[in-house]
């Protein structure tokens, strides 16, 4: 019997720099949500790192404080799986220092907007499957807080992945970035 090939992923959940509703650069603050629920579904989907990007020191903080909570105080005794499914979230003050931290030459940087004008090159979930499952490529996977990701940062990246769609007709497209985590981790991770 041959081992499952598991692709290598990190993510980063970027909270600077992204746009405001007036597109201007801003700095997002953390949620206790987005902390939770985005690393149950990378602990899921075999995500090796998941990084929470803030320059604040104050809101890497609060992360430190809430994962310290859960990997080592009340929280671990009360809830055992919270503690495990707290064990890929890192912290980083960039997505610069992120990368750093991962290590993993020649990686993809793939960003995840619902503006695709900026990329340099376009995935689809299928081309972006194709790379990390067959060619093996590692990927490092950015999602944006507030209204998106800036362009710089967006064109600084490998290519963009194609957005998540809405059912036709009104194709709405303002998901939590806790739901479009998880749908892009299944369909370029699940089983199927």
């Amino acid at each position: 019997m041959s081992e499952i090939y598991v692709p290598r992923l990190a993510i980063g959940l970027v909270h600077y720099p992204v746009r405001d509703r007036l597109q201007k650069t801003v700095a997002t603050n953390v949620t206790n949500f987005d902390i939770h629920d985005i690393a149950r579904a990378a602990q899921v989907y075999g995500v090796e790192n998941y990084y929470i990007i803030h320059p604040m020191q104050e809101q890497l903080m609060f992360v430190e404080r809430v994962l310290d909570h859960w990997r080592t105080g009340q929280g671990a005794k009360f809830n055992p799986m919270r503690k495990t499914a707290l064990g890929p979230v890192k912290t980083a003050e960039s997505v610069e220092k992120a990368l750093a931290d991962w290590g993993v030459p020649d990686c993809l940087t793939i960003a995840t907007s619902a503006r695709t004008e900026w990329a340099q090159r376009k995935f689809t979930f299928a081309d972006l499957r194709h790379q990390m499952h067959v060619e093996k490529r590692p990927v490092f996977m950015l999602f944006g807080t507030g209204f998106g990701m800036t362009e710089d940062l967006i064109r600084s990246c490998s290519g963009v992945l194609e957005s998540i769609r809405g059912a036709p007709p009104k194709d709405y497209r303002h998901l939590s970035v806790r739901s479009a985590v998880s749908i892009c981790l299944d369909r370029l991770m699940g089983p199927w």
